[in-house]
This record gives C-alpha cells, structure tokens and sequence, in this order.
C-alpha cells in the first residue's frame, strides 16, 4: 500500500497555479502536472521515490494529498517529503501583507486577484537552481525546457510508472563525471556544457562555498558576487537562482526579455521597458517584484489556455 500522508498550506492556496509557476511550460517532464496531480520524483534517505500531490480542500481551506511510491516510508522520510513539498510548492508561504498591498494597487489588484492562491515556488535544490538558470540562457523558454528535459532523461534517475519511465533531477554526481562534448550531443553549447559540467564537479566536491546553508544567509549583493565566481553566471542568472533557488520574492530578473514584455503588457505601455525602466516601475512594489515576475508568467501561460483562471 502506498504511504498516503496530508499537508495544510497556509491559505489562500491552489495547487494548478502553484505547478504551473513551477513548471514554466507544458513540455516540463520533470515537474508533472495532468490536469489534478502533480507528479515529481524526490530523492528520500538515501533512495529515489515518486510523490502524487493533490488538492482536496478549496482555496481558502486547502488540504493537499502526498501519495509516495516507490519505498515505504518512515517517520523521518514523511518528514524530509513534507520539506521538500513546502519548498517546491511554497506552501508554508504567507501572502496576506501581499494582497493587503494589492488592494492599494489597482494594476496590481487585478493581477493578485486573478490568481489568487499561486504561491512562490523554489527549485528543490541550490544546484538545480543554477543549472536551470544556465539551460534558459539566451533561449526560449520551449528550447530551455527541451535542454533540461534531456539533460534530466540522461542523468537523471529513473523510476517506472504506468505512463513510463519517471526521472528524477540529475545529482551533480552523476553530471560531474560527463563532458562537455557528451553534452553538445544534447544540443547545449560548448560554453553551456562546460559550465555545467564545471558546476557539477564544484557541487560534488563542495567548492566555492556551494550549499545551500552557506549561499542562503548572504545578502542579495554578496550572494549574487558568490554566484558570480561560476562560469556561465551572470547577472540575469544570478538574480534568476535568487528569486527560484532563494526565495528573494522582491528581485524581479530584469534581464528576462519575455518578463520584460510581459511587463510591457501589463502596464499597458507604448514599449518594451528595458532593465533601468523596469527598476524604476517595480520600485513602489519592489517587495514583491518576484511575485509580480511569476504572475505575468501566470498571465503568459493563461493566454496559452494551460490553466484555468
């Protein structure tokens, strides 16, 4: 029998807009989402396991359903799900002074109250964070999902399941020991390949300070300087990795060039704000700049008709 456990996320909280935040794009095998469940494989003591995450609750009263399979499941094993599930989807996330803002803002309002319940996700690693803000460098977003899917199917673990194989994100264990020539054959760069590759090999051998306990107490300034060492990172992939890796919901990736046009489209101006510009707009709002950047992501895939508004 598989391991069911419950999670009660602070509300208000819906899980369809928390995947998709998470997600990015329909293509997205790693973070898997049917339309009810979502779907991803998580490494639990020492194993790889597959968890079934459902809402059973209304927005306002949320209660989500954790079905784990693939191992039994201990006390300590619910408990590091739960963590990571939290992390993931943002569930123990407080918007409220958020929307007290929103009420204040009336483009904001508009936007807060159409997607009322989406909470800030993170990548379930620091790691993960990085090489994700890599693939999407300087490519769309389709071709920066199609990237880390591969790179995933190759590298990653894998657990059988009725629709196939599931995969699990790749350990910097198992990337460390590839090539940058291996990796051109999935379609990455010479540079992009080297510089996963290189992070891979820093991560497994915990150089340049690289864990999440060392790199999340820093400030935004030291954090982006400490990321910076990395071949590949720059400052969009910096500021990228501390809003999805950190949490820093008040950064707003100015160097993203659909964000920027998503922005464009929501204030209704004449062109596309370049980065200064964008600063000057995010100012008054500027302790949610990130939350704003995932609801024009939100907006984005709502006008693909992915999601229900």
């Amino acid at each position: 029998m598989r391991p069911v456990f419950f999670l009660d996320p602070v509300p208000p909280f819906r899980l369809e807009l928390a995947v998709w935040t998470l997600r990015r794009h329909a293509t997205n095998a790693l973070d898997r989402w049917d339309g009810t469940t979502y779907r991803r494989v998580l490494p639990v003591a020492g194993q790889w396991v597959e968890v079934a995450v459902t809402q059973t609750g209304p927005p306002e009263a949320p209660r989500l359903r954790v079905a784990v399979e693939g191992a039994a499941l201990e006390a300590e094993g619910r408990s590091v799900v739960s963590a990571m599930l939290e992390r993931l989807l943002g569930l123990k996330i407080d918007l409220a002074p958020f929307y007290r803002l929103a009420r204040e803002d009336e483009p904001l309002h508009r936007l807060a109250a159409r997607f009322r319940g989406m909470k800030p996700p993170r990548f379930a690693t620091l790691f993960e964070s990085i090489v994700v803000g890599i693939c999407s460098q300087q490519v769309s977003l389709t071709v920066g999902v199609l990237l880390l899917n591969r790179l995933t199917a190759s590298y990653g673990p894998a657990l059988p399941g009725p629709e196939g194989k599931a995969h699990g994100f790749p350990l910097p264990e198992a990337l460390a020991g590839s090539s940058p020539e291996a990796l051109r054959g999935l379609g990455f760069s010479h540079q992009k390949g080297r510089a996963l590759v290189e992070l891979a090999r820093a991560f497994a051998g915990q150089e340049h300070g690289l864990t999440l306990e060392a790199v999340e107490p820093l400030s935004d300034e030291a954090a982006i300087e400490r990321l910076r060492t990395l071949r590949g990172v720059g400052p969009w992939t910096a500021e990228y990795v501390l809003l999805r890796g950190l949490g820093r919901v008040h950064l707003f990736p100015t160097g993203d060039a659909g964000a920027l046009n998503g922005l464009k489209k929501w204030l209704g101006l004449e062109t596309t704000p370049d980065d200064a510009a964008a600063r000057r707009l995010l100012e008054p709002r500027r302790p949610y700049a990130g939350l704003i950047y995932f609801h024009l992501l939100l907006e984005h895939l709502s006008q693909q008709r992915l999601l229900a508004t």
